[in-house]
Parts: C-alpha cells; structure tokens; sequence
C-alpha cells in the first residue's frame, strides 16, 4: 500500500508561485515586434534578399555589389535607376557590421562580382546591436574585405557619411568617432590595395550632413544620393582598373 507523504500547504504553495511566476517570465520575454522576433530568428536577415539572389539574371557586364546598412539601402529606394543587373544594392536598415559579415557569402561572393563596396560603421557607432568598441567595428570590416579579395573580388570601402547626431540616440556624440573611423578606412584602403570612396567629403557641412541632402541629419534624401553618385562611379572605374586579387590569396 502506498504510504501518502504530507505536504505543507505553504510549500504547495510556493511552488504553484514559482511555476505561475516562471511562466509570466517566460511571457514576458516572448518577443512581439516583428524586427525583433526577426532578431531572434535571422539575426543577419539572412532571407532579406535569399530569393531575390536565387532569381538574379547572369551579369552581362562586370557586377559591382553594394552591401550596407540604411544608408546603402535607401540608395535603391529613392534612386533604383541608379541599380542596373551590374549594380546590386543589399543593403539593410539599421545593420551593424557583424550581421554585414555573418551575410556576406550570401549577399556579396555568391553572386560573383567583380567588385564589391563596403559601406558601414553607422549603426556600430549608435550600438544598435549592442556596445561595440572602433576595434571591433575595424576586425568585421578587415574580415569581409579578406573574404571579399579570397574570392577575387576587389574592394572599396565607403567613407562612413558625415552626421552630428543620430536621432534615434539622442545626446550621442557622433563626429569625432565617424572622422577618426573614416582616417582608418582611408588608410587600410591604401594599405591593401582597396579603393576608398569618399562620401563625407561630398555630402558634409562642417561635422553635418548638408541640410538640402537630408531628411534627418543621417540618410540621404534625393539630392543626397545624387551627390554621391559620381563618388561611386568614379570609385567602380578604380577598382575595375586595379587587377583582380589572387584567388585564394
């Protein structure tokens, strides 16, 4: 016969306390919005573009691929005929340079272009992702140029445009990181051959980014993007006039 075990009222209790409280912590923690969920289930929005990739034509001319973040993005949202099938923008809003990293084979090597342009540092800066130091933001960028010129693709790197604020972080100081950012990507162009583009100089207003280029101090309007967009040939001209690195180098 079973012998019955007596429980002390308070431990029941306390235990249905504990498994009523777990679960609301459990609930609590569930994510609602839908960036976030996509956070949490595509933390690099792997399948952003996955069937646009799987579904771009042959290059009929040497492909140039533009991956970033807002700034890259809002390019082929306000300016698509700036994009052609050798001009592919994958750039995603609000990225940091590791997420950038953890697409790049996706986005960047698997569709085989002659040259890809790196544009980031933004979003490192305003710790959407979470506090990032310079180093690291420079460890991500060196990786996807390796990568990039592993795979006989040549390099530009993009100047991290000018702005004095990031509104979505307010009180953030953000000019002397963004000039101190860009003094590296100038230099460690030059050093492997890569070739710099250099948006700040043509969209700035002392440490701002000139007002008739802008809706919000950060992402280029319309004339913004035309601004930019002779940086960007004359930066593709470049590169394509630079041999292709080594395979495997």
């Amino acid at each position: 016969m079973m012998k019955m075990i007596a429980v002390p009222m308070g431990a029941m209790l306390l235990a249905a306390s504990i498994g009523v409280n777990a679960q609301t912590r459990t609930d609590q923690q569930q994510p609602t919005d839908a960036a976030e969920i996509r956070l949490h289930q595509d933390w690099a929005w792997l399948g952003r573009y996955a069937a646009a990739n799987a579904a771009l034509p042959s290059a009929t001319a040497p492909r140039t691929v533009f991956i970033g973040d807002s700034i890259t993005q809002g390019w082929y949202d306000k300016v698509p005929a700036f994009f052609s099938n050798t001009r592919i923008d994958r750039g995603i809003g609000g990225q940091t340079t590791p997420q950038m990293l953890v697409r790049f084979r996706a986005d960047v090597v698997n569709l085989r272009p002659a040259v890809v342009q790196i544009m980031g540092g933004t979003n490192d800066i305003a710790g959407n992702t979470g506090p990032m130091t310079a180093e690291q933001t420079k460890d991500n960028i060196m990786a996807m140029a390796d990568i990039a010129r592993a795979n006989g693709i040549r390099v530009i790197l993009a100047s991290i445009p000018p702005a004095d604020h990031f509104p979505w972080r307010p009180g953030l100081e953000t000019a002397s990181k963004i000039a101190a950012m860009n003094l590296w990507l100038k230099a460690y162009a030059a050093r492997i051959g890569a070739t710099y583009a250099d948006y700040w100089t043509a969209l700035h207003d002392g440490d701002a980014l000139r007002a008739t280029l802008t809706y919000d101090g950060v992402h280029p309007n319309e004339a913004g993007y035309a601004a930019m967009a002779p940086v960007a040939e004359r930066a593709i001209r470049t590169a394509l006039s630079k041999p292709a690195p080594g395979l495997g180098r």
